[in-house]
């Protein structure tokens, strides 16, 4: 993803309940949808205990990962990327299929399309379009397994949340990926970064402490990041 990046969510989300600082301006070209973040239903919400720290740090996350993967259907597909088709109740028709170079793939009935350039919904309407020919209202789904330029994203209190490229010559770490970020705010709760890899039921949720890394050098703590990964840094309430 060549321009997708992200708003600060504690700022929008508590900025009823948490110190005043100067505001965060957005990374450019990213504009968020309206329905990923709701401010007014979070912004009330103070938490007083542990439990109910832990519950609303759980909403926080949610909402980054629903941010981001919102945001994702703004991106344009890019030669190189791996994707999956799949065409409801067509088991045959299930496909992943390398974008070629002209930004082309082949795909059963539907011949040779080009979906560079074009975001997901766009390539899903491509191929239903062209699939009509044969089939009954087609329905079809198209998901990014892999990406050609690979990034991460780092979300939370950083300084300048957004997407990250991964450097092609070297793998990059949860440290060096909030450097890359601006470093932590003042809120942040650096012990309690996470990694959010996967989705689904493979998803995982990697706690980081950062001090390990930091005060006591425990470089095996600053875990390798994968593509796709979201740093989470959360705030602290108290």
């Amino acid at each position: 993803m060549k321009s997708g990046v992200f708003c600060v969510l504690s700022l929008i989300l508590f900025s009823g309940c948490a110190p005043q600082r100067p505001s965060a301006r957005l990374s450019p070209g990213f504009t968020p949808p309206a329905s990923a973040v709701s401010p007014a239903a979070l912004a009330a919400e103070k938490p007083e205990t542990p439990q109910q720290q832990v519950l609303l740090e759980q909403r926080l996350i949610e909402s980054a990962l629903d941010l981001k993967n919102k945001s994702q259907l703004n991106y344009k597909i890019q030669p190189g990327d791996l994707i999956e088709i799949t065409v409801f109740k067509e088991n045959d028709m299930l496909r992943s299929a390398r974008i070629s170079g002209n930004g082309t793939i082949t795909f059963p009935l539907a011949g040779n399309l080009k979906l560079a350039d074009l975001s997901v919904p766009e390539a899903e309407a491509l191929l239903a379009e062209k699939l009509s020919e044969f089939l009954i209202k087609p329905q079809v789904t198209v998901l990014i397994k892999e990406y050609s330029n690979k990034q991460i994203y780092v979300l939370g209190e950083v300084k300048k949340p957004g997407a990250i490229q991964i450097p092609a010559e070297r793998r990059l770490t949860v440290l060096e990926a909030i450097i890359l970020s601006g470093g932590f705010t003042d809120l942040a709760a650096q012990d309690r970064t996470k990694v959010l890899r996967g989705t689904g039921n493979s998803s995982q949720n990697i706690p980081v402490e950062i001090s390990r890394i930091t005060k006591q050098g425990d470089k095996s703590a600053d875990i390798f990041l994968e593509p796709n990964d979201t740093v989470y840094v959360p705030q602290s309430f108290f």
